[in-house]
Parts: structure tokens; C-alpha cells; sequence
């Protein structure tokens, strides 16, 4: 029976379609089960009814035109209860009810199993026999394990719209994420990739120096290419957001990823093969971590290889044509995508990966053309040249949108776009209570390009600096100049306001290539504090290079230990701080001691405050891991993503813990992560007694907004309200109850 549910699990999974699908289930159920009759029924959710959908033993001629509601017949009654029901004589069941189009008064024994969905049911899977008799346990397993793998498929369907039996052009929204604010209306211009490193082969060849000649000149043109891009973007864009272009050079740098390829090229590997190697290579260690900023890289480097690819391949796109109301789509947009649009006619962007931190998003939003990333299943062939609604806001794509919805979103564009205003004229402001009460919003950043868009924002100060990211772009561990150099630069740009530079945080979902960490459980294993601990060379250089970047600079230098479980961590990374210090002073630089601080990411440091401040000088809080581990949740398995809970009571009293402990210490603390970046949370934050707050910088004026407009006592009082309830459910409605009464409801529909 195993072997017979690989096999139809595998047809099943290489159907063309939906209907390919279901049609191979029944067949091959009925063949492998040697049962008479084998069904699907399939959820109609509008109607809120199970369709008979496929048959292989029934009438063929009513496949989508009879149905069941839940709890009708013994297939209502499958989908009712969510669980199988295995009957052997259905004449002599209570629920039974026959339907005499489908032609199923022959069949005595039945087994209906449901197709269920991240908690959903969404049809049900029935076989059926004259004779009377109960389907055994091996024959119920195989059922169910079936209808396991078809609820994917299925799910997959009704999110592309290829659930109806007859192709329908009816109105269709997607959720994905916003990339840039604002609401346009057009014409769905879907580009598709010419060229994917994914499908190149490896080969092996003898004329190492030809390849490397192509390459090299793949190279020098995509160098050329991206310069006139920014060239023609020069004129829409301010010259800080242009560093974007930067990047890319950057990683043209002929010590750089080109280092690399023509290294893989001289063993052998022709161009393309040795291209691909070392993308890939690199991909690895982004894709799979939980941190979206550093994700973001990974779609850099494959906007990278495929424009190299492009050169080396020396393919040409078809030739667009732009209406001028254009709305971009594709799958993997790059910047010469964007490029290619004719500014006028550019009204809105969409995209199937990426995040607001991808370098699109920034340049999208630099642009004012609304944007959404990370749109899921969208059908591309379907929308293609028909009209869209790009909501930036909320984060959705409406595809062939209404009268009543083409209103709606005017409606919608008009009150954003005068809450857009109202934000930015907070930029240059104070973050004060109507009350009086001060909060300091910081920024969380890793690359230089975050500088600009941070201070026009407001940002009062950096609360997390990923330097991770700069050994993660290396092929060694950069040295200490080479590191001081960098800290140097945003020190500098950031200057006087206080930098905190969180030491290197790798393992878990963050890796580099030339040390490798490999664990079963790597989130529970050798990571953050305890890499730099016992390889003290390492923390001692990057110490030194942070110590040494703020001479002479008007900076507040900050310092931060990741990942930190007891004060015996704590103790030891001290002395060597210290030790950095004391060197660096008496080689004759006049530096000033930098703060030194601790991130609580794991319970063990929450109930350990009091002693870990007694030893340092401020905290914070990194509540991306600390809900993480407190619920024990990862929140990119999408299994259990929805039990990942930020408003979860629990880990509102360790917050609530970790506050009145620095309070009484008379320290310095703060909170950086999703949470700080919610408005709704950060009133919650506020009122326990978080004074600084840093986030991606996108969320400064979303959060600056709500605390400008929310009286500290208020704000306190609700703390007193939710920390009273019982589930994260009822916290968020109060919250965003709070924040409706306020007149700040649109702070919760356009959270980022």
C-alpha cells in the first residue's frame, strides 16, 4: 500500500491542472483500492456548499452540478464532523441521503475522509463498494494520507482562482505585503524571465581562457548597464537613494562575486555553469533566514546572476508595449525591470518576492509608485493585460475589480494619501504624548543605502546595526580596518545621535560560507554570544574595529552581546571589551568607552535582568527571538506561523518584567524588532516604560503617529486592561480597539 501511495501521490503532483488532479485521484483510488466508486467533493465558498467534483463509478453528466451542504448526506456529514466515516451498510445510517442524479443507490459501503487545510475543510474524498462491508485500517490510513497531499493542491487552486469549473473573469483578491504606499488602478503588464540560473547545466570545458573572456565581458556590460539605469533614474530619485546601485557594483567588484565565477571557470566549469555555482552558493546562507532584511540579499545576488546570465547569453526581451497606466508584474522583478517602464506611464508595482526592504521596494517607494511584494499564486497568464487595483497600503492586488470596488479604492486613495502628508510632516518632530511623555524612535540597519530614507523618516538613532551582514558579503572574515572602515561610515552619517552595534550574530539561520555551522537544531545551537566566546580572535577584532571607527567622530557608540543566557557570557565578553578598550587607548587613539549591552532573546535572560544590568549598562529587548523562543515558534514555518503571537499574554509580562527591572536599576533599556514597529504594540510598549523603540525604518512615522496621538494615560490604562486578558486574540482587539476610538484606525490597516 506504500508503494501504491508514492506512486499516486506523485501523478497526482505532476497534473497539468486542478482538474487533471482530481480526475487521476479517482482513477487511480478506484484502481489501487479495487473499490467500485471513488468521488471528490469540493468546497464552494461563496455558496458554502460541497461540490461533486470528480468521479470515476457515478454519473459523470452531474460532475459540478449537484452539491451538499455540511452535515447533508454522509458527505455533509464527513465534512461536519472533519473526521472519516467508515460505514458498511449506508441504508442503515441516520445521515444517509440519497441523491438520485449521481446514481449512487447501488452502493452499500461507504468511506468518506476530509481534505483539510491549515484547519479548513475543503472537500471531502469518498469511495464507495456494492457489496456491504467496513474499509480496513490500511485502507482508511491510505484515504486519509491521500487527502493530506491533495488539501496542498487544492488550497494552491482556490488561491489562483482554477477552483471554477468554467473559467470565469470575476473579480479575485491577493494578499502579499506592501512594499510602497499608495493605491493606483491599471493595466497588468506581466513581465516574464528570459533567462533562470536555475535551469543552466553544468559542462565541462577545455578552453578555460574563452570562458573566462566571456565572462569578464558579461561583467564590464552589466557594470555599464546598471550605471545607465541610475543615470536615467538620477532625475526621479534623490542621490542618497541612488547607493542602491552601489550595491550592485559593489558586488561586481572584481574582488567580489567576479573573484569567484572565474576561479570555478579556471577548474574547469564553463561560464554559465560556474555563474550559477557561485550565486547558489552564496544563496544558501540568505534564503532560509528568519530576519527579512537579510533575506532581502539573497533576491539581490539573483537579480545579479540573471543580469549577468542575460550578457552571457546574450538573449534579448520581447518588446513591451506600456499603456500609460501601466501596473508592472512579475514573478522576480529587477531594477532594469522597473527601468524599462517610461516613468509617466509607471502606476503600480507587483511582485511576487520580496519584502519592503528589498532594494525594488525602496526605489519603488523613492519613486511614489505604490508596490506590493511577496503576492503568492498569482495567476500571471490570467491577469496578464487586464485590469488591477494595487492597494500599497494593506498590502493586496484586486484583479478585475468591480464599479463598487473601482470606488472603493478611490475612496481609500484619497484618505491615505492625506495620511501620508500627515505622517511626513511628523518627520522632523518630537515623539511626545499629547501628556508630555517623550519615547525615542531609533532604526534598525545593516547597509549603508538605509541611512538616507532612515533620517528622513526622523530615525533619533540606530538600536540595531547588523554587522553580520558585512561578514555574510565576504569571502574571509574582513579584517579589523576593513571593518572600522565600515563601522566608520555609518558612524559618521549618524553622528551625533547614539549607533548600536550589535556583535556578530551568525548561526541559526545565518551562516557564512568560509566557517560553516552545520546542527540538527541550529536555533537551539551554536550561535550569537557563544561563536564570538570561543573564538575570541574574531570578537576581539571587531571589538577593536568598532572602538577605533568613533575617533575623532561626535558619536555615541553602543555596543550589544546577541543571543546572551547567563552572566557568565556576559562576564566573560566584558573582560574582553575591556581588554579592547585598554589596548586601543594605549596604542594613542582618544576614544571614548563605548556602552555595553545586552539583547534579551531568550527567557533564561529575562529572569536573569537583574543580574545581567548589574554588569552592563543597558538592555533590549530583541522581541523577534524572544517570542520566537518563549512560544516556541518558528515563524517562517507556515505550519505553525499562526501561533507566532507577539500579543501573546506571556510574552507581554516578560516584557512588562524585563521594564520594571531596568526602571529600578536605573538603566538604560529599550526594545528593537517587529513589535517596537507596531503601532498598536507600541502603545503597549510605551506604557510599560520602554523609552526607545527601534524599528525598520518604514514604521517611524506609523508608530510616531499613534504615541503622538495617544495620551500616556491612556495608554497606561489599556496596558491595565489587556495585561488582564488571556489570549493574544483579545489583546490585538483591544489594542486595535484603542486605536480606532482614537481616530487611528487606518494606523491598523496600513501597519508595514
Amino acid at each position: 500500500m506504500l508503494e501504491a501511495l508514492r506512486s499516486v501521490v506523485q501523478e497526482v503532483g505532476t497534473a497539468p491542472d486542478l482538474g487533471a488532479a482530481l480526475t487521476t485521484t479517482v482513477d487511480r483510488v478506484r484502481e489501487v483500492m479495487a473499490t467500485e466508486v471513488c468521488s471528490v467533493y469540493l468546497l464552494d465558498d461563496k455558496r458554502g456548499r460541497y461540490v461533486f467534483r470528480a468521479t470515476q463509478g457515478l454519473n459523470q453528466q452531474v460532475v459540478g452540478k449537484v452539491s451538499l451542504g455540511p452535515g447533508e448526506g454522509l458527505v455533509g456529514y464527513v465534512a461536519e464532523r472533519a473526521e472519516p466515516v467508515n460505514v458498511e451498510s449506508v441504508t442503515e445510517h441516520p445521515r444517509n441521503q440519497y441523491i438520485a442524479e449521481i446514481g449512487e443507490d447501488a452502493f452499500n459501503a461507504f468511506l468518506g475522509v476530509p481534505i483539510i487545510h491549515q484547519g479548513q475543510t475543503l472537500g471531502v474524498l469518498v469511495v464507495q463498494q456494492r457489496d456491504k462491508r467496513r474499509f480496513d485500517e490500511s485502507e482508511e490510513a491510505f484515504l486519509v494520507t491521500l487527502s493530506a497531499q491533495l488539501a496542498g493542491l487544492i488550497a494552491h487552486a482556490k488561491a489562483t482562482g482554477h477552483l471554477a469549473v468554467k473559467r470565469r473573469k470575476s473579480s479575485k483578491t491577493f494578499s502579499g505585503k506592501p512594499g510602497a504606499p499608495g493605491v493606483a488602478r491599471g493595466v497588468a503588464i506581466v513581465i516574464y524571465p528570459t533567462v533562470d540560473l536555475k535551469q543552466v547545466p553544468f559542462r565541462k570545458v577545455r578552453n578555460v581562457a574563452r570562458e573566462v573572456d566571456r565572462f569578464t565581458a558579461s561583467v564590464a556590460e552589466t557594470r555599464s548597464e546598471i550605471k545607465i539605469i541610475a543615470e536615467k533614474m538620477a532625475d526621479d530619485v534623490k542621490e542618497d537613494t541612488l547607493g542602491l546601485f552601489d550595491a550592485y557594483l559593489m558586488m561586481l567588484d572584481d574582488t567580489a562575486i567576479p573573484k569567484e565565477v572565474i576561479t570555478r571557470i579556471k577548474q574547469g566549469q564553463w561560464a554559465q555553469g560556474a555563474l550559477k555555482q557561485t550565486i547558489e552558493a552564496h544563496l544558501a546562507r540568505f534564503e532560509l533566514m528568519s530576519d527579512s532584511y537579510l533575506r532581502e540579499r539573497a533576491n539581490d545576488l539573483k537579480e545579479l546572476g540573471n543580469r549577468l546570465l542575460s550578457h552571457l547569453e546574450k538573449r534579448n526581451r520581447r518588446k513591451l508595449h506600456f499603456p500609460k497606466d501601466s501596473i508592472l508584474v512579475g514573478d522576480d522583478l529587477s531594477l532594469s525591470d522597473l527601468a524599462s517602464v517610461p516613468r509617466e506611464r509607471l502606476k503600480g508595482i507587483v511582485c511576487g518576492r520580496g519584502s519592503v526592504n528589498s532594494h525594488l521596494a525602496i526605489l519603488a517607494e523613492a519613486l511614489g509608485v505604490p508596490t506590493v511584494m511577496g503576492v503568492q499564486d498569482l495567476p500571471m497568464p490570467l491577469i496578464d493585460g487586464g485590469e488591477i487595483i494595487v492597494d500599497g497600503f494593506q498590502g493586496l492586488i484586486v484583479t478585475a475589480p468591480t464599479a463598487t470596488q473601482k470606488r472603493q479604492y478611490l475612496k481609500l486613495a484619497d484618505e491615505e494619501e492625506a495620511l501620508t502628508r500627515d505622517l511626513e510632516a511628523l518627520a522632523p518632530l518630537s515623539c511626545k504624548t499629547p501628556d508630555g511623555h517623550r519615547t525615542r524612535l531609533w532604526v534598525n540597519t545593516g547597509l549603508f543605502t538605509d541611512v538616507a530614507k532612515s533620517l528622513d523618516r526622523g530615525a533619533e538613532g540606530v538600536g540595531l546595526y547588523r554587522t553580520e551582514i558585512h561578514y555574510m558579503m565576504s569571502e574571509t572574515f574582513p579584517t579589523e580596518e576593513a571593518q572600522r572602515q565600515i563601522y566608520r561610515e555609518h558612524l559618521q552619517a549618524f553622528s551625533p545621535r547614539p549607533v548600536t552595534m550589535r556583535t556578530l550574530d551568525i548561526g541559526g539561520d545565518k551562516s557564512l560560507s568560509y566557517f560553516p555551522i552545520r546542527e540538527d537544531n541550529p536555533f537551539l545551537g551554536w550561535r550569537g554570544i557563544r561563536v564570538s566566546l570561543d573564538h575570541p580572535e574574531i570578537f576581539i577584532a571587531q571589538i577593536r574595529a568598532m572602538i577605533r571607527a568613533s575617533e575623532g567622530i561626535d558619536c555615541y557608540l553602543r555596543i550589544m552581546l546577541p543571543m546572551v543566557s547567563s552572566v557568565t557570557e556576559v562576564n566573560k565578553a566584558k573582560q574582553l571589551v575591556d581588554q579592547c578598550f585598554r589596548e586601543v587607548e594605549e596604542e594613542g587613539a582618544k576614544v571614548q568607552r563605548p556602552d555595553l549591552g545586552v539583547m534579551i532573546e531568550v527567557p533564561a535572560a529575562v529572569f536573569q535582568a537583574e543580574s545581567i544590568l548589574e554588569r552592563v549598562d543597558f538592555l533590549s529587548v530583541g522581541s523577534n527571538d524572544l517570542v520566537q523562543y518563549m512560544l516556541a515558534v518558528d515563524r517562517n514555518n507556515t505550519q505553525v506561523a499562526s501561533l507566532y503571537q507577539e500579543f501573546h499574554p506571556a510574552v507581554l509580562r516578560a516584557l512588562k518584567h524585563v521594564a520594571d527591572v531596568a526602571l529600578r536599576a536605573g538603566k538604560g533599556f529599550g526594545i528593537c524588532g517587529e513589535m517596537a514597529g507596531n503601532p498598536g504594540a507600541a502603545l503597549l510598549l510605551m506604557a510599560m516604560g520602554y523609552p526607545v523603540l527601534s524599528m525598520n525604518s518604514p514604521n517611524l512615522l506609523l508608530v510616531k503617529k499613534a504615541l503622538t496621538s495617544f495620551p500616556m494615560s491612556d495608554a497606561e490604562q489599556l496596558l491595565t486592561d489587556v495585561l488582564a486578558l488571556d489570549s493574544a486574540q483579545a489583546v490585538k482587539q483591544a489594542t486595535d480597539q484603542a486605536l480606532a476610538e482614537a481616530g487611528l484606525s487606518q494606523l491598523i490597516r496600513v501597519r508595514r
